[in-house]
């Protein structure tokens, strides 16, 4: 940096001594001669400068922008884990009339040796049932089986409840009439039934489906239901799932309290956590593999993320900052080799704002 200060000094210097010398013809032709060296060095000079490799080059790159710089940060973040999208062109799907459906893991007549299940998560379903139609009573058995509401209405009725026979004295496990924002819960253990029906005249439902695999078989059967309001899914990821106090060796007792690890999550019996958020465009959520303190079991962890078709195309992802790692409308992503307390960001990067599930199992 210090060499234009010195040919400056140089040409200044030079100058004073040519005008004030200037009348005398030896000078004149003096100044001649040492204008034309002194051009000669500077050019020298200055092809010294561009080329050599300086500590500090003259000529410093823009600083990156803050958005690259928030980009490399997150793609920092997990770095030593694995992420495999898995495209909605890879799911199987049926188109059975009544019933749309896709699945992301092996399930009925789709078979696919690569998606048979993601540590303790076995089928995950976007189906959209149309008005007056579903599943007839039907029995599930030891598996944990959740439906969370996108759009529509879906009715749940206990195999021992008929239609029409619902009043102010009907447990909320015989009927319940699901909009979105519910999740309803099953424990199938030793043997449940019942049915799920768009009893809705005009509207199609539109719902996942997922089951996971219970840490022990023979458990008691068990329904649950709640609400998750649409203003705590804006705000970051809101936990819907968590595992049931007490764990594997679960007293009589705490199965009947059935209390989650965390509070106001639905109790599942499986080392696994659910979450959804609804992200804003340009936006991003975290969320922390495993649960913030000791929620989960196991310190080595699968996350799968799922982005439900809500919006026509236009909502669209990037995981942990990766441009290998966008996912559209149907698509979901393996995650593998996180560890419990990892921090896993989800930026909204489409047109819209991105409905986002989240399930981080053992």
């Amino acid at each position: 940096m210090r060499r234009p200060f010195l040919l400056s000094s140089i040409f200044i210097a030079f100058f004073a001594f040519i005008i004030t010398c200037y009348k005398s013809e030896i000078l004149q032709t003096l100044s001649i001669y040492m204008s034309t060296a002194l051009l000669t060095l500077t050019t020298h000079l200055s092809n010294l400068t561009s080329n050599s490799n300086l500590t500090t080059p003259i000529h410093q790159p823009p600083p990156p922008s803050p958005m690259n710089t928030a980009k490399t940060a997150m793609s920092r973040t997990l770095h030593h884990a694995k992420i495999t999208p898995h495209l909605t062109s890879t799911r199987g799907h049926s188109d059975h009339g009544w019933l749309n459906t896709y699945h992301s893991f092996s399930f009925a007549n789709w078979y696919n040796p690569s998606y048979t299940s993601f540590g303790s998560l076995r089928v995950l379903n976007e189906d959209r049932v149309k008005p007056q139609s579903g599943f007839p009573t039907h029995p599930h058995r030891d598996f944990e089986i959740f439906s969370y509401i996108l759009s529509g209405e879906l009715t749940h009725r206990d195999s021992m409840l008929t239609k029409g026979a619902e009043g102010d004295n009907v447990s909320p496990d015989q009927f319940y009439r699901m909009k979105r924002g519910d999740v309803q819960f099953t424990t199938g253990g030793t043997g449940i039934a019942h049915s799920e029906f768009n009893e809705h005249k005009r509207d199609t439902v539109h719902f996942l489906q997922i089951w996971a695999l219970p840490w022990k078989r023979g458990l008691k059967p068990r329904y649950h239901t709640r609400h998750f309001g649409e203003e705590d899914k804006r705000k970051g990821f809101v936990t819907i799932l968590s595992p049931l106090k007490g764990g594997v060796d679960a007293t009589a007792e705490e199965e009947v309290k059935a209390e989650a690890v965390v509070e106001g999550t639905i109790p599942i019996h499986a080392d696994l956590l659910m979450g959804a958020g609804v992200i804003k465009e340009r936006n991003k959520f975290e969320w922390i593999v495993g649960g913030r303190g000791n929620v989960t079991e196991q310190n080595k962890r699968k996350v799968f993320v799922h982005l439900p078709m809500t919006k026509g195309g236009r909502a669209s992802i990037r995981l942990d900052g990766r441009d290998d790692a966008v996912l559209k409308e149907g698509d979901g992503a393996f995650i593998e080799n996180v560890n419990k307390g990892d921090k896993l960001w989800v930026e909204s990067v489409g047109e819209v704002e991105a409905e986002v599930v989240v399930l981080d199992t053992a």
